[in-house]
């Protein structure tokens, strides 16, 4: 084998490596960028406001010895309205110690009827600890819109594989 060969297979073998965006979508384009608009919301969008807390575990002490097992995080926002568009504003990270450890959203989204965005919390990004959360913040101009925003968690350790889902708590809603 010469070099060339030995050198495209290396480079093959790490670009093979690298594991896949979990908030790509199908056309490579990140799921909330997609979704982002460049406006602000007017005054008959916001007959309804919310802001809701989701708990998130990055990782959870699994056995006696107090092994630390990482974990995966999901977190949805539905749109359960068949005719109202949702407008998220905020979508904040933060840590267990309550420091932010990012912002998810630039512009405003626009989540049409019936529609969903998830956004993934790498197994391996355990920045957010044990007890990390999410802030979401939601407007729409029906001021009766119910959105389920829930994270799901999933694991492993050993041959064992886990998960369960936490439900977003509502801090502070304005009709």
């Amino acid at each position: 084998m010469n070099k060339f060969s030995a050198i495209s297979l290396l480079c093959i073998f790490l670009l093979s490596c690298v594991s896949p965006d979990p908030n790509l979508d199908k056309k490579g384009k990140n799921e909330l960028k997609a979704l982002e608009i460049e406006r602000t919301i007017s005054k008959e969008e916001q007959n309804f406001h919310d802001t809701i807390y989701i708990p998130i575990y990055s990782d959870i002490y699994f056995d006696q010895q107090n092994q630390k097992v990482l974990l995966a995080a999901t977190l949805s926002i539905r749109n359960t309205s068949y005719n109202d568009s949702l407008f998220i504003s905020k979508i904040d990270y933060f840590n267990t110690e309550g420091k932010l450890v990012r912002s998810y959203v630039q512009n405003l989204i626009n989540l049409p009827p019936m529609a969903t965005v998830n956004y993934v919390i790498e197994k391996d990004d355990d920045t957010g600890g044990p007890g990390a959360n999410f802030i979401v913040e939601i407007n729409s101009k029906n001021k009766n819109v119910k959105p389920v925003v829930q994270a799901v968690m999933i694991g492993e350790a050993g041959n064992k594989g886990f998960s369960f889902a936490t439900d977003g708590y509502s801090l502070k809603k304005k009709k």
